[in-house]
C-alpha cells in the first residue's frame, strides 16, 4: 500500500497526464547476458509506488481516443494538464530516482521522450530497456528475492525468437538468481500493453517458447501485433521455477513499465 500524500496525489497526476496524452502529436518513431543475482535495487528507487502506478497509467492510456481534435494541443486544457502534473512530479516528496522514472513515462506520453537506444547492428537488436526493475518476493527461496528486468524488442529483429516482424513488438522478462522457468506457468507473467498512437491494446502470456536461459535464471518472453507507434506497456504476474530434484517455487512480481517506440 502507498504510504504518503505525496505519492497519491503523484499517481492520479500521472493518470491525468496519459489520459491528455493520447490527443498529443505522435513522437518520432524512433541477447542480453544472464546478470549474476542476487542484485540490488537502485537507491532511492521506491517500487511500491511506481508498481502501483503502473495500472493506472495503461488503463488512462486505453481511454478514449477523439480523432476529431486537432493534432496540435498547444494551449489546449490537454497541455495545462500535463504542465500541472509535471509541476505536481516536482512538488511532491517523493525520492530522486522515482521522480526520475516518473518523468520519464510523461516525457514519452507527451512525446518529447523517445524509445529505447538504437544500437549498431553489430552489437544486437534495437531494445528498450522498461524503466525500472521489479521485484518477486521468495523467488529465489523463502528468505531470498529475485531482481526482475524487462526489455521491449520492436521489429523487425531476431529476439526474442522466432523474432518479432515488423509492426510487431517483443517482450523479454528475466528474474535474476532463479532456476529455470517450468513450461507450464499456473499464475502466468502477462504483459499488457497499448499503442498510444493508434489505440490498439492486447494482453499476452509470457512463456518459455523462446527457450531463452533454459538453465537459468528464468527467462520468459511474448510477441504481440501492437503496430507502429508509441506502445507503453505493464509486465507483472506469477513465476513458477524449479530445480532438478526440487520442489517447485511459485512468486509474484510487482508491476514494471515499459515504454518503447515501434517505427
Amino acid at each position: 500500500m502507498l504510504r504518503t500524500r505525496g505519492t497519491r496525489r503523484t499517481i492520479t497526476a500521472l493518470a491525468i497526464a496519459a489520459t491528455a496524452a493520447i490527443a498529443a502529436p505522435a513522437g518520432v518513431l524512433a541477447e542480453t547476458a544472464p546478470a549474476p543475482a542476487p542484485i540490488p535495487l537502485p537507491a532511492g528507487l521506491d517500487i511500491e509506488a511506481l508498481a502501483s502506478l503502473a495500472p493506472a497509467i495503461v488503463g488512462a492510456a486505453a481511454g478514449p481516443l477523439d480523432l476529431t481534435r486537432p493534432a496540435d494541443i498547444a494551449g489546449s486544457p490537454q497541455a495545462d494538464l500535463l504542465a500541472q502534473a509535471k509541476a505536481m512530479l516536482e512538488s511532491s516528496n517523493l525520492p530522486p530516482e522515482t521522480k526520475a522514472t516518473l518523468e520519464k513515462v510523461i516525457t514519452f506520453l507527451d512525446g518529447s521522450g523517445g524509445g529505447g537506444p538504437a544500437l549498431p547492428p553489430s552489437t544486437g537488436p534495437v531494445i528498450a530497456q522498461f524503466l525500472y526493475p521489479t521485484i518477486g518476493k521468495g523467488c529465489i527461496g523463502p528468505t531470498s528475492d529475485s531482481v526482475g528486468t524487462a526489455l521491449a524488442v520492436p521489429g523487425p529483429a531476431h529476439l526474442p525468437p522466432p523474432g518479432p516482424t515488423a509492426g510487431q513488438t517483443g517482450f523479454v522478462f528475466t528474474a535474476l538468481g532463479t532456476k529455470s522457468a517450468t513450461a507450464n506457468q499456473p499464475n502466468p507473467l502477462t504483459v499488457s500493453w497499448v499503442n498510444i498512437d493508434n489505440q490498439k491494446s492486447g494482453t499476452a502470456n509470457l512463456t518459455t517458447a523462446s527457450r531463452i536461459n533454459p538453465d537459468g535464471p528464468a527467462t520468459l518472453s511474448a510477441i504481440a501485433d501492437t503496430g507502429r507507434g508509441r506502445v507503453l506497456a505493464v509486465i507483472s504476474g506469477g513465476l513458477t521455477t524449479q530445480a532438478e530434484g526440487a520442489a517447485p517455487i511459485t512468486c509474484s512480481f510487482l508491476p514494471t513499465v515499459g515504454t518503447v517506440v515501434v517505427p
